[in-house]
């Protein structure tokens, strides 16, 4: 698992990278906020680890760019401003947790794990992309050409049905073929002619639907 840490102090950083590497996560240090935003455009990231006051820019600014770059991520506030308004500031702004400066680092290691555990950091989906329309169907955000999009509850609710069903469909082709089955429509909204993924994997090989679903033959040479 990868983790961005974004630390302007350098001994505080050293601090940090040394015993997140030590821990068995691969690490990467950001010193500025220009830093982080080049750092995310680049690389995908399970958790990032943010300071706040920074010479260039305050590390809650970058939680939308977190989490449009790293669908799924978990973001941890790791900062010296400890007032409740501060606390309550970055988990509004969307942190998944703020710990406070000077900490323990037993207690940075135990929140990351737990950060990490929650989020199914190991099996993290990846968006659902229809052309330039992609959407995260654990924040539950919507971009189209990496822009975010503002949509109505109803909007939302009816986008995201209609996204994770194209998600199953295509899973369950996925599926087929890596099962040594060939669907008879290419396309990628159809699956042997259900419109129920769990109706064309009973009819894989019955013969249902028209076509459906036929065992791939292997060709000798």
């Amino acid at each position: 698992m990868r983790i961005l840490v974004v630390e302007d102090e350098p001994e505080m950083a050293q601090l940090l990278v040394g015993r997140l590497t030590r821990a068995g996560f691969d690490t990467d240090h950001a010193a500025s906020f220009v830093d982080a935003q080049a750092k995310l455009d680049a690389n995908t990231y399970s958790l990032a680890v943010l300071d706040r006051r920074m010479a260039d820019g305050d590390g809650v600014a970058l939680i939308p760019h977190v989490r449009q770059s790293s669908p799924g991520v978990r973001v941890m506030m790791l900062t010296a401003l400890d007032k409740v308004s501060d606390k309550i500031a970055g988990l509004d702004a969307g942190a998944d947790d703020y710990l406070t400066k000077p900490f323990d680092v037993d207690e940075l290691l135990a929140r990351i794990r737990a950060n990490l555990r929650r989020s199914g950091a190991a099996g993290v989906a990846p968006p659902v992309t229809v052309g330039a329309l992609s959407f995260d169907t654990q924040t539950r955000e919507a971009f189209v050409s990496g822009r975010p999009i503002v949509l109505h509850r109803r909007e939302l609710a009816a986008l995201e049905s209609l996204l994770r069903r194209l998600r199953r469909r295509r899973i369950t082709v996925q599926r087929a073929r890596r099962a040594g089955v060939a669907p008879a429509q290419a396309s990628p909204g159809r699956a042997g002619g259900h419109s129920n993924p769990s109706c064309a994997r009973r009819g894989l090989y019955s013969g249902q639907g028209g076509g459906g679903l036929r065992p791939a033959r292997a060709h000798r040479r």
